[in-house]
């Protein structure tokens, strides 16, 4: 089955490791880049050695440092850039293509200006069409590597969804459908700012106990908000929830992981970003989180201490005290 080309904006880990699983089953690929320096490193040496070094850029990714010369030509476009560079993407987006372009993003988090979900952008700066979001427990470079990958996609068009899958679902990268946007988006989003938690944990030497119970309690924070906001509750047993948040709690690959590692060691998060050479989505995303907790009027008390402790307002071993200190409550 042949492929018309597609367009992903943002060449950072994912969106490189996207555009190299789509070309390996020979789908052609215009994948823009913001930072011009990087457009020209990736043009010159066919691999993104930033984000993932020794991965090979096939022949049919195109790389673009003009959005025009990207988007020319695709049906569908595919924003995989980070959360605060969103909603200004989708304007340098919007004169670009028509009504019969079709919208997906790979990224996870929450508008940091409105506290909006991404696909509420989406529809506000680009109208009604269709729109699609790819969320999963999925580290960048062991889908660059070709090892098994299963995610999930959920949509507002039945046909846009299943022409993704079509092109996604290849080899060894497995892709599941939903008709639950709010939730799939929510779950990607939250599981960064447990993960932080969970981190802290381990740098601290808490134990497997605690890592368990603040992943369990985790998930219970996330299915809260969600459903306060129309999720379906199933939606987070899923890949997009309890499948995401395991991943991104337990491997250092995970970024959120290792910025709570290293603030447990003393480190200040300045230099704990420094160390880490690539953006914290838990950093960008926890005040949303709390703003919708608040909005919906959900208890969300782990994320609640994050915050203070990405904030400056408690010592984190305090924060530990608070939660263990919470009265007893129903499970």
């Amino acid at each position: 089955m042949e492929f018309p080309p597609i367009t992903i904006l943002g060449a950072g880990s994912w969106g490189t490791a996207l555009a190299v699983h789509l070309a390996r089953v020979g789908q052609p690929v215009n994948l823009w880049e913001f930072d011009k320096d990087q457009v020209a490193l990736l043009q010159r040496d066919r691999t993104n050695q930033r984000y993932l070094p020794g991965i090979a850029l096939p022949d049919s990714v195109q790389v673009f440092a003009d959005m025009t010369d990207a988007v020319v030509g695709a049906q569908d476009v595919l924003l995989v850039v980070p959360s605060f560079a969103f909603a200004q993407t989708l304007l340098s987006l919007k004169p670009l293509i028509n009504s019969d372009t079709r919208v997906a993003w790979g990224t996870k988090g929450i508008d940091h200006d409105s506290n909006r979900l991404l696909h509420e952008l989406v529809l506000e700066n680009l109208g009604e069409r269709p729109i699609a979001v790819l969320s999963g427990p999925s580290f960048a470079k062991e889908v660059a590597q070709g090892l098994p990958t299963a995610i999930v996609t959920a949509s507002n068009d039945k046909t846009f969804m299943q022409d993704l899958v079509a092109r996604f679902n290849q080899r060894a990268f497995r892709v599941y459908m939903s008709e639950d946007i709010i939730g799939v988006q929510l779950g990607g989003s939250v599981k960064n700012v447990i993960a932080i938690a969970v981190g802290a944990s381990d740098g601290l030497h808490y134990g497997a106990n605690a890592k368990s119970a603040l992943i369990t309690r985790g998930l219970a924070e996330i299915m809260r908000l969600g459903v306060a906001m129309g999720a379906r509750p199933q939606t987070f047993m899923g890949l997009s929830g309890m499948g995401d948040l395991v991943l991104t709690c337990t491997d250092d690959q995970s970024r959120n992981r290792r910025l709570g590692l290293a603030i447990a060691k003393g480190k200040s998060i300045e230099s704990a970003m420094e160390e880490i050479g690539q953006v914290v989505e838990g950093i960008n995303t926890v005040e949303q989180v709390l703003y919708l907790a608040n909005k919906y009027q959900v208890e969300m008390p782990i994320c609640q201490q994050v915050y203070r402790v990405l904030h400056g307002k408690v010592q984190l071993k305090d924060a530990v005290t608070e939660l263990l200190s919470r009265g007893p409550k129903f499970e």
